[in-house]
């Protein structure tokens, strides 16, 4: 754990390699779980504000051992941030495959997928690197390629699915107006090209019976179906990489032999961003129980076993963050309760939600209302106050998609899309939960990968960010304090100074 950019993912990769080389390597298998990195990177990391190779997904490694070689693995992934491929903040870019595109396929590859220039894009914000990061890219977009094959992806498997990104990009740039005749909306004249290279010809099906009082209304109301499109089409690709690679990874196990494990977690790290919305919420929610199963594990079960063997010991006060979590996830007043009660309401809106909020927490000493006119609020986390804008939080957290664009994706005539969209996934999905959904998700996604943390034997990996500039070799003392402090390191020091960091059982201390 750690705040973004601080080399989660890089610690992660390390260990990886360092558990492969202990198993010396032999196997197929274990080649290949360092070599799907790349292509998780590719679909699921992004650049942001505070780091240029951002994970913009958590996901949980599982190897199955036997006689100290690995016999299986697993991928779980968790919270997507879909929202990234419709809207980048300033300094901020799409997910890396978008780029990597771009500067890897020839011209006759940009031609068949109708590709133009990336200038032309609003979903990469019309932004392209340089001819060296070019260059880069380009050598990413290989690697992309290799790890394709390597995981099993058929060649037209991988032509569809390269499609469909090119048709998320191009459906990005379909814009509305107002139909005269009858006051709904139709796709404009200027974008009729767009839609036609997205290759979505029945999203005109977007644009009949959209139940509105003013044109202006149907117009915003496709511009959020197109969206939805976009957003899904992305999420079911992503969940198809990592099906596929759980597909390769999973190699035939007897069942009736029991094998050891070890799991690893590389999730999102605390953001506080210039602005900070529901994606921000969801991330640092996720941080928020992580900080607590450490402090469970560090402060209260430590402490409990020294009392619990007569040990001469006194109590070592820490950070609880349980009312943080609280504030968030009590039901049925919490946080997400209040936000998955209001996303149920038609009629609700950003400023309802807002005001609920204000009246439920007022005195609650981590819930802070917005000053003058400001739609939003503040929670104070554990790592520190964090801002966030409201707007857009009853929008994402529904997600859902109209019943004609579900249908449109069921009827696709791109096979990808359809077995995408109705693949069975154990846990609640976009398909089967109407309303009040990502926070739904969110909150059984936490339930299952903490079951987890807590039936396991934990060693916890704390990343510490040297710098806020992402400069190499610059240690900035007040910003490292400053993450001794709330992650609790100092206590937890102190734990283990004046406590027993050796403790072998009898047997290990009788052979000694």
């Amino acid at each position: 754990s750690g705040e973004s950019g601080a080399g989660k993912t890089e610690s992660t990769k390390l260990l990886l390699q360092h558990i492969m080389n202990l198993c010396k390597g032999n196997s197929q298998l274990e080649q290949q779980i360092l070599q799907v990195n790349p292509l998780l990177e590719a679909f699921g990391n992004a650049q942001t504000v505070m780091n240029d190779n951002s994970s913009r997904f958590g996901k949980y490694i599982q190897l199955r051992f036997q006689k100290n070689m690995v016999q299986s693995a697993k991928l779980s992934e968790y919270l997507l941030e879909k929202s990234r491929v419709v809207q980048q903040d300033a300094g901020e870019r799409n997910f890396h495959i978008f780029y990597y595109m771009f500067a890897g396929l020839s011209s006759e590859e940009k031609e068949m997928y109708g590709l133009l220039d990336p200038s032309l894009y609003r979903y990469i914000s019309g932004q392209f690197g340089t001819q060296e990061v070019a260059q880069r890219w380009k050598h990413k977009y290989q690697e992309v390629c290799n790890a394709l094959d390597m995981v099993g992806f058929q060649e037209q498997e991988q032509v569809d699915m390269q499609a469909i990104l090119a048709g998320v990009l191009s459906l990005g740039n379909v814009t509305f107006e107002p139909e005269e005749s009858n006051g709904s909306a139709k796709v404009s004249e200027a974008s009729q090209g767009w839609l036609k290279a997205a290759a979505v010809d029945a999203l005109s099906q977007l644009v009949c019976g959209v139940p509105c009082s003013r044109a202006s209304c149907c117009c915003s109301l496709c511009a959020d179906a197109r969206d939805s499109i976009a957003k899904a089409a992305y999420g079911r690709v992503f969940g198809w990489i990592v099906c596929k690679i759980n597909e390769l990874l999973a190699e035939n196990v007897d069942p009736e032999v029991e094998l050891r494990e070890i799991g690893i977690l590389d999730i999102f790290g605390f953001e506080n961003f210039a602005v900070n919305r529901f994606e921000q919420l969801c991330i640092n929610l996720a941080n928020e129980q992580l900080q607590h199963f450490f402090n469970h594990h560090i402060f209260q079960l430590e402490q409990a076993a020294y009392k619990e063997e007569g040990l001469p010991w006194k109590t070592i006060t820490f950070n609880n963050n349980e009312p943080i979590l609280n504030l968030l996830l009590a039901k049925p007043l919490g946080l997400l309760s209040l936000l998955d009660e209001q996303s149920a309401f038609p009629q609700a809106t950003d400023k309802t939600f807002v005001d609920k909020l204000n009246s439920n927490f007022k005195g609650n000493s981590h819930f802070q209302p917005a000053q003058g006119r400001v739609l939003g609020f503040s929670i104070i986390h554990y790592a520190g106050k964090v801002q966030y804008a409201a707007k857009g939080f009853l929008e994402k957290n529904r997600d859902t998609l109209p019943a004609n664009v579900r249908g449109l994706l069921i009827n696709s005539v791109t096979p990808l899309l359809v077995p995408l969209h109705i693949l069975h996934d154990p846990r609640p999905t976009l398909a089967s939960v109407k309303c009040g959904d990502e926070a739904h998700v969110l909150r059984h996604s936490l339930m299952v990968l903490m079951e987890r943390m807590y039936s396991a034997n934990p060693h916890f990996v704390r990343c510490i960010k040297p710098n806020s500039q992402k400069e190499p070799g610059v240690l900035d003392n007040q910003v490292v304090l400053l993450q001794l402090r709330y992650n609790g390191l100092l206590e937890t020091i102190r734990i283990r100074r004046d406590g027993f960091s050796w403790r072998p059982s009898f047997e290990e201390f009788a052979e000694r």
